[in-house]
């Protein structure tokens, strides 16, 4: 319903609909009443979502709601017509409440667990590539496959089929957060720490505990994600003495996705504290890498200084820092979400054209993920509605392409 609203439209929406006066909802947010105003009419960037998250909270509303989360996912040839409705199916399917309510008989027989670590890993690396129409066209097949294998196999095989299992319940969850349906995110992290911990791998675990922490980000309890965090460096540090690559780069992006909760909290020291670890622990693994699908290294931290920087509000040093940074080496996904954060600092800063450029590159890297990310369509919404006249067709042309008019 507000899909074509700001941010900062959105506000004055829910809150009209709140019956609530501007002064009301600016003293619930410790906010002037001018500053409200300019916020709901697009004078002020509502860019931090720490500041969203406020706003929600007074309102009564989700973060989603602000950020208009979920987007209808486009049709696809990788898509095929059945998308989102069709992972909640089998997110939602009944008998996994229970082992009482399971089926004995008629189940088929389980997958080749190579076979299922390979469809496993093509969904992984559709997520990295920004594919989320395959991604989300494999996964309710390849849940029902990876859930059938870990009911049948025993022994080792069985913790690895558990292992698999907790792999695609995080990538459905990866998947679902990218897409802003978080409710069925938390739904898929919550299934797979559980079936990590059936695994007997700490790096399994350590990987799921990552994904919890993304879906406590996605719906705004940033405090929370920062507990979980210190939480689960706790669990994990015992291992830490003989760690294996793959262990090293888990440990080290829970620390990336701490830094992200902390700045959103808008604590400062916190964060600094975790992407220090997290930087300890890249110079430990010595390059960057991308075990566990982490993408994990010097130049993801990096990455995070400058999305930390954003989320603080210190655009200047996102923009000037960010635009130095060589991403090139990196997964699709990250290249782009970067190239986000650097075009959310450059619009902060007025430079209007740069930011564009960064987007349209970003764009053309990986369509689906700049169509779906909230950020992208907030600064084209906002670029189309600050222009006095027509907008230029650069702009005009992306934001009929991004839905956003």
């Amino acid at each position: 319903m507000t899909q074509h609203l700001t941010i900062g439209e959105r506000v004055a929406w829910y809150r009209r609909r709140r019956g609530m006066s501007q002064e009301v909802l600016a003293g619930l947010v410790g906010r002037t009443t001018d500053w409200l105003s300019k916020a709901e009419n697009n004078r002020i960037e509502l860019d931090r979502l720490s500041v969203i998250r406020t706003l929600a909270d007074a309102l009564d509303v989700s973060l989603g709601d602000l950020l208009a989360e979920p987007t209808l996912m486009e049709w696809s040839n990788e898509s095929g017509r059945r998308t989102v409705p069709a992972l909640r199916e089998a997110l939602m399917d009944y008998r996994l409440l229970t082992p009482l309510l399971r089926a004995t008989a008629g189940d088929g027989e389980p997958p080749a667990l190579a076979d299922l670590r390979a469809d496993v890993g093509a969904v992984w690396d559709a997520y990295q590539d920004s594919r989320y129409g395959f991604a989300a066209r494999q996964l309710p097949l390849l849940l029902a496959d990876a859930l059938l294998a870990a009911r049948s196999y025993s022994g080792t095989d069985r913790e690895e089929a558990h292992a698999l299992l907790a792999m695609t319940y995080q990538g459905a969850a990866m998947v679902l957060g990218k897409l802003g349906e978080n409710e069925l995110a938390w739904i898929a992290a919550d299934r797979g720490l559980t079936a990590a911990q059936q695994s007997g791998s700490d790096v399994i675990t350590g990987s799921l505990f990552r994904s919890v922490t993304h879906c406590l980000l996605s719906t705004g309890r940033f405090e929370t994600a920062v507990d979980l965090v210190n939480d689960a460096a706790g669990v994990l540090q015992p291992g830490l003495g003989q760690a294996s690559p793959a262990y090293l780069s888990v440990y080290g992006t829970l620390f990336l996705t701490g830094s992200m909760a902390a700045a959103r909290a808008e604590d400062r020291a916190t964060a600094q504290t975790f992407l220090r670890e997290a930087e300890e622990t890249a110079g430990r693994l010595g390059a960057d890498a991308n075990h566990m699908w982490t993408a994990f290294g010097p130049t993801n931290v990096a990455i995070h200084r400058v999305a930390t920087a954003g989320e603080l509000g210190d655009m200047q040093i996102a923009a000037e820092v960010g635009q130095q940074l060589d991403t090139s080496g990196l997964p699709t996904e990250r290249r782009v979400r970067h190239n986000l954060e650097v075009a959310r600092a450059l619009s902060a800063w007025n430079r209007t054209d740069e930011a564009l450029a960064m987007v349209l590159e970003a764009e053309q890297i990986a369509p689906e993920q700049v169509r779906h990310h909230y950020m992208s369509r907030e600064l084209v919404l906002g670029w189309v509605r600050g222009t006095r006249g027509r907008p230029s067709r650069s702009v005009a042309d992306l934001a009929e392409r991004l839905r956003v008019v």
